[in-house]
């Protein structure tokens, strides 16, 4: 029998330039330390870490910043890990995430904001597209036996088969 090599939680953190990309409050330093904490934290702690994350990544449910693309593949990773006590929220904020089209919508109507040095519309499709490229991940969670996580899992595959 051989062993499988398991590499730690969030093992890929350090590979991001978290300080030098941008959250809703200025640099996104701070979200390997949420991320940890929700990988790690006892329940209260890990709500508290997604709440805080949810508003630096899609503050409101519907805005998305620079870092978001970038946290979105830890979510996903976060939210296959039976020992998190806050996946169905995860998965609740990938859907927010592949929901959002505030700067899409906001561009058409203002071209100008294409222009920005902000690349918000660009930031924008980057997230959803980080939310759909594992999608993958959706039939093995579908498969757990907590009902509120296989709820979360289904509205989140609704909208991504939209």
């Amino acid at each position: 029998m051989t062993a499988t090599k398991r590499t730690a939680p969030l093992a890929d953190l350090g590979h991001v330039p978290w300080p030098e990309i941008k959250d809703s409050t200025g640099s996104a330093a701070a979200i390997p330390f949420l991320l940890t904490t929700v990988a790690r934290g006892d329940a209260d702690s890990a709500d508290t870490a997604l709440r805080q994350l949810r508003r630096r990544i899609c503050q409101f449910g519907f805005v998305v910043d620079e870092a978001t693309a970038a946290t979105v593949p830890f979510l996903w990773e976060l939210a296959r890990l039976p020992q998190v006590t806050c996946r169905a929220e995860i998965l609740r904020l990938l859907k927010s995430i592949a929901d959002t089209r505030q700067w899409e919508t906001t561009a058409a109507a203002y071209p100008k904001l294409l222009h920005h040095p902000d690349n918000y519309v660009g930031w924008e499709r980057a997230a959803r597209d980080a939310v759909h490229a594992q999608r993958g991940v959706l039939r093995q969670l579908l498969a757990e036996p907590d009902t509120e996580l296989v709820r979360a899992t289904t509205e989140l595959a609704e909208t991504l088969t939209d």
